[in-house]
């Protein structure tokens, strides 16, 4: 899987550079919110996204971001991606990759306990025999960036820890940020966490970091795309800075 989120901006020599990548990694393309600027209409989905990470759309697995929400119900991004987005109105769902567990959340509906969001995802999980899950959506819970944590998303990161997930990715701040795996309160946790990586690099403007949370361990603050190579039983970690920025590792499914 490859990919990140914050993505067509037009103009932007980041989101060029960033389709430019794509189109020399194999595999499935994912994307983690905001796939429009400034207000996923219509229109800027044919003339930002399109000519450029639109080259991949065969292959990629969207989420949505606020800006997409710009847009009642989200109606152009859903139009867009057609059936790779999901139910219409709902925006989450889950597919295989290899041996893996993939799924794609949507952040910019309701996600609480009680929630019909919730419910699906702890029954999906519950249902699954996969021993390696990732879970994307575009509302990071933790951050060093201006938008800070997010507490909206607390219920999915509780629901994908309780049933062993093991990597997060979100994009929403415009840098790229990886943390030590932590539980839904913050409370690192080696054992069992979940390793969560920001890449909203995808083409928009960059954003600052404000410091380091706990448990941040890597801050690039450079347009890129993030790969994982998911094995059996473990997975490869690369961001792939456009101006040669990156960050690489391994990690163990739980």
């Amino acid at each position: 899987m490859v990919g990140a989120g914050d993505i067509a901006q037009c103009g932007s020599s980041g989101l060029q550079a960033t389709a430019a990548l794509l189109d020399t990694i194999g595999g499935g393309v994912f994307t983690a919110g905001d796939n429009a600027y400034p207000h996923g209409t219509s229109q800027e989905f044919q003339n930002c996204y399109e000519p450029t990470w639109g080259r991949h759309k065969s292959r990629t697995r969207p989420s949505p971001g606020n800006h997409d929400y710009d847009v009642a119900n989200a109606a152009a991004y859903f139009e867009y991606f057609g059936a790779a987005a999901g139910p219409a109105g709902l925006g989450y769902y889950t597919f295989t990759v290899g041996e893996w567990l993939a799924v794609s959340l949507n952040s910019n509906i309701p996600a609480g306990p009680g929630s019909t969001q919730a419910q699906w995802l702890r029954q999906m999980l519950e249902a699954s025999s996969a021993r390696c899950t990732v879970a994307y959506f575009h509302h990071p819970r933790f951050g060093s960036g201006a938008h800070g944590s997010n507490g909206d998303v607390l219920e999915l990161w509780r629901i994908l820890y309780d049933a062993g997930a093991d990597v997060v990715i979100s994009g929403h701040e415009h840098f790229y940020e990886r943390s030590a795996p932590q539980n839904q309160h913050g409370t690192a946790d080696s054992a069992r966490g979940l390793r969560q990586f920001i890449v909203g690099t995808g083409g928009a403007d960059l954003s600052s970091f404000v410091g380091a949370i706990s448990n941040s361990e890597v801050r690039i603050s450079q347009h890129g795309v993030l790969k994982l190579t998911l094995g059996p039983d473990s997975y490869a970690w690369e961001f792939i800075g456009v101006a040669g920025a990156s960050d690489t590792g391994v990690g163990i499914c739980h």
